[in-house]
């Protein structure tokens, strides 16, 4: 029996290089026949990976997409994803994470031939993703199926696509539910979430014992956690995480409104300040000072001055006397 002791630190599963090896392995295919059909609601008989990325050279390449893409007896093409940490956002309604699923789930759809068969008999595709934070505040549940149905009267269009996001962060309630009345999909999602956590892990044994494929997804997740190299891969992508994370909070700070970031932070400004001021934004005052001085000399308005370096109304002012 693969249950969890309380006294070994037991690495996240919902990690996404954790989540993949605890459902890739050889061994981990029990575990990955009663997910998927616990996720997209339809029998299994025989499920197979296809390992579609390139092995990682090095943390900096923990950025790429780690997903796990397989097929099932019946044709159908499932990618799942677990998304941890968030991704960059320009807005608060997640319209990136969103779209980023639409578009690898309309790529995996079309990556199937047509050749010799209509359009209506290729297979199905899903997208699910297992999200560590909250992309729907207004739901309620955990579960959020997504499929094409008609504006008017909601009438399914088709069941060809399907897009699943399974939200780890809503979980608290379900910790007051019993084991025996859990479904299969929430009893994957309190491991993924609660597995790591010592103060989870009687609920957490008390699943695993209950459910023989989640049995197998912890003794792969002992295994792992136990293994020295994975421990070693795990700091080093947890420490690029927050040097990251610290960088862009850093680069907003400072003032930098436009940075691309390729697994670095270049701090590059490439857009103007107010249509005016083009190059970097490094933070030096001096120079917006000394800018602002000789608008002064010129006898350039203040609300001119003030478009133009960036600076405030009343900082402008005190530089009158200079």
């Amino acid at each position: 029996m693969g249950l969890l002791p309380p006294d070994i630190d037991i690495l996240p599963p919902c990690d996404d290089r954790v989540f993949k090896l605890i459902l890739t392995a050889p061994e981990a295919k029990p575990a990955l026949m009663d997910l998927v059909p616990a996720v997209i609601k339809r029998p299994v008989k025989d499920i197979w990976v296809r390992n579609n990325e390139l092995p990682l050279g090095d943390t900096e390449e923990k950025a790429q997409r780690l997903d796990l893409n397989c097929v099932t007896d019946d044709g159908s093409q499932i990618d799942i994803e677990m998304q941890a940490s968030r991704i960059e956002e320009k807005e608060g309604n997640h319209s990136n994470l969103i779209g980023k699923s639409i578009y690898y789930l309309c790529d995996l759809h079309s990556s199937q031939s047509s050749k010799g068969k209509p359009y209506d008999e290729l297979a199905r595709s899903y997208q699910i993703t297992f999200c560590g934070y909250t992309v729907f505040p207004n739901r309620k549940g955990f579960i959020n199926p997504c499929s094409m149905r008609h504006d008017i009267d909601n009438e399914l269009l088709s069941d060809a696509i399907h897009m699943v996001f399974v939200e780890l962060s809503k979980l608290d309630d379900l910790l007051k539910k019993p084991v025996e009345q859990m479904t299969d999909l929430e009893m994957w999602s309190v491991f993924l979430r609660y597995a790591e956590h010592p103060d989870y892990r009687c609920i957490v044994n008390r699943i695993i014992e209950s459910k023989e494929a989640l049995n197998v997804a912890s003794e792969l997740l002992m295994s792992i956690s136990q293994d020295e190299r994975e421990r070693a891969i795990f700091r080093s992508r947890r420490m690029y995480q927050s040097d990251l994370e610290s960088n862009m909070l850093t680069a907003k700070r400072e003032g930098r409104i436009e940075g691309k970031i390729e697994g670095k932070i270049e701090g590059k400004i490439e857009g103007k300040i107010e249509g005016k001021i083009e190059g970097k934004i490094e933070g030096k005052i001096e120079q917006a000072q000394s800018i602002a001085i000789k608008m002064l000399k010129r006898g350039r308005p203040i609300d001119e001055i003030v478009e133009d370096t960036g600076l405030t109304y009343e900082e402008v002012e005190g530089l009158k006397d200079e």
